[in-house]
């Protein structure tokens, strides 16, 4: 797994910093961030499709049980050469085992053509990964990030960055959504550098020792 470093003191992040204060004391507070990427495409969507609507310890079971059934090849000729039987004695849904076919085939078909999709804008690799069954905006924002390695995606729909967004702005649950839509053009061209100082405050659990950030100068 590969993995990259948001300095403090990288110009985009100064940059982020000097266009929101709250945002700059947050970055001063947590400083430099790691990132785990995920650069093997295929996998990384499996991944995906595996955890959605469970919790991350059964997510992570299962996808262990699936290396283990594919030897640690998780290829689309993988997928589509077992059985749907086999795939549901990994802990995979019916539905589940649908989506990573359709996955699969379309990979396979180069309907989705991992070699070509760096080349697309944000908006055309969306549209490309939500006509696959149970990917929707938020997964394709997901591989946005931290496989394609955009630095301008917003997840306005991601609960982690709600709460932290609601806890540095001090808003009203309601309006969690709301302020990340509001600080969208305060935040450009530095967009996912403000989700990840956000997932931090989530990460480091700093909503829950501190009210607001103010109790913590």
């Amino acid at each position: 797994m590969q993995q990259f470093v948001i300095c403090q003191n990288d110009q985009a992040v100064t940059e982020l910093g000097n266009a929101d204060k709250r945002m700059k004391r947050l970055i001063n507070i947590i400083g430099d961030i790691f990132v785990n990427m995920r650069p093997d495409f295929f996998r990384s969507l499996v991944r995906s499709i595996i955890g959605q609507q469970i919790s991350v310890q059964a997510a992570r079971a299962i996808f262990e049980r699936l290396e283990g059934l594919l030897e640690n090849k998780i290829t689309p000729a993988a997928i589509l050469e077992i059985s749907d039987e086999q795939l549901r004695a990994t802990g995979l849904s019916g539905r589940k085992v649908a989506y990573l076919r359709d996955l699969a085939l379309k990979v396979d078909q180069k309907i989705i053509d991992f070699d070509q999709i760096g080349d697309l804008d944000n908006t055309s690799v969306i549209k490309q990964l939500t006509s696959i069954k149970g990917i929707g905006k938020w997964t394709a924002e997901m591989f946005l990030i931290f496989s394609l390695g955009r630095m301008n995606v917003l997840a306005a729909d991601d609960i982690g960055i709600q709460h932290g967004a609601k806890w540095l702005y001090e808003v009203d649950k309601s309006r969690r959504r709301q302020i990340l839509l509001d600080k969208q053009p305060v935040w450009q061209p530095h967009l996912t550098i403000a989700c990840f100082y956000l997932w931090e405050v989530v990460h480091l659990g700093l909503d829950k020792k501190y009210r607001s950030i103010e109790d913590m100068m």
